[in-house]
């Protein structure tokens, strides 16, 4: 489990590629056997693991403000793009 792979399953979810219960679903078998490489972050990793993983209660809502901070600590740039249908 690296910083990437979970910048890029958030940014599936933003972009509608994911939806929440299959975001949840793989937080929840990557806390599993999660297998951090050594040279990553294991408690930040952790922290953004167990939260998607509970992020279907009330207790952890996945508002647009925990997302970008999340990308954020993880080293990722949010950006907006809104397109016209």
């Amino acid at each position: 489990m690296t910083r990437q792979k979970i910048l890029e399953h958030l940014n599936a979810y933003l972009n509608h590629q994911l939806t929440l219960t299959e975001l949840v679903d793989w937080a929840e078998t990557a806390l599993i056997e999660p297998n951090f490489p050594e040279d990553e972050d294991v408690d930040l990793l952790m922290d953004v693991l167990m939260y998607l993983g509970a992020a279907d209660t009330r207790g952890f809502p996945l508002t647009w403000e925990v997302l970008s901070e999340f990308m954020t600590r993880l080293g990722g740039n949010v950006r907006v793009i809104v397109e016209v249908a």
